[in-house]
């Protein structure tokens, strides 16, 4: 699983993935440099350039990893045999699980959006577009057929993912509204719950 370093059988190469996704999180693309880098890793700058070219390969493959398991992970969750509000609760809670495995991600993926893309070459939201669009169709066609209550499926979905984003990136903030730390198994595992408590009572009859 990417995020994974437990493993004592790490490859140098992962080893500077897995750093470069800690700095990139930390510190945001252009306040990472690759000297940043191969210090963590315990390597020279020289030795890093023989498996990455540049900051931005490195940067790019560190994200396309994220955006892999991501996509992984959402594509086993919506090939779930589930139907209505199963389905909606194992897709939502799959997001839930890929940021409490890797909350690295949650970080990442909130300073690319806040820079629109700017440093992977590729447009973010086109790329995530035809899972939105599959996503607010299933939500339409159960809205359609009396499974859920008629809303806007796309807000929808968005106050969906914001619920998940919100709480992992403001963790810091958290913290100091619930006395207790918002990253911690059983507070992750609270706000899950309350999370799908409150979209199944706004979307079941």
């Amino acid at each position: 699983m990417p995020g994974d370093t437990d493993s004592p059988h790490l490859s140098t190469r992962e080893l500077i993935l897995h750093e470069a996704l800690q700095c990139f999180a930390d510190t945001g693309y252009e306040g990472t440099s690759l000297n940043d880098i191969a210090a963590a890793v315990g390597i020279r700058r020289p030795s890093l350039l023989h498996h990455f070219e540049s900051k931005e390969a490195l940067y790019g493959e560190a994200f396309e990893r994220l955006l892999s398991d991501w996509m992984e992970r959402l594509d086993f969750a919506i090939a779930s045999e589930a139907r209505g509000w199963e389905k909606f609760e194992v897709v939502l809670s799959a997001g839930f699980q890929l940021f409490e495995d890797n909350p690295n991600y949650v970080r990442l993926m909130r300073r690319e959006a806040l820079d629109g893309g700017g440093h992977l070459g590729i447009d973010l939201s086109a790329v995530l577009r035809p899972m939105f669009d599959a996503a607010a169709e299933y939500l339409e066609r159960q809205m359609a057929d009396g499974s859920f209550r008629t809303f806007d499926a796309r807000h929808l979905l968005l106050s969906a993912y914001g619920s998940i984003l919100s709480y992992f990136s403001d963790a810091p903030f958290i913290d100091g509204l619930i006395d207790d730390e918002a990253l911690s198994k059983d507070s992750i595992r609270e706000h899950k719950e309350h999370v799908l408590k409150f979209f199944r009572a706004a979307l079941l009859p």
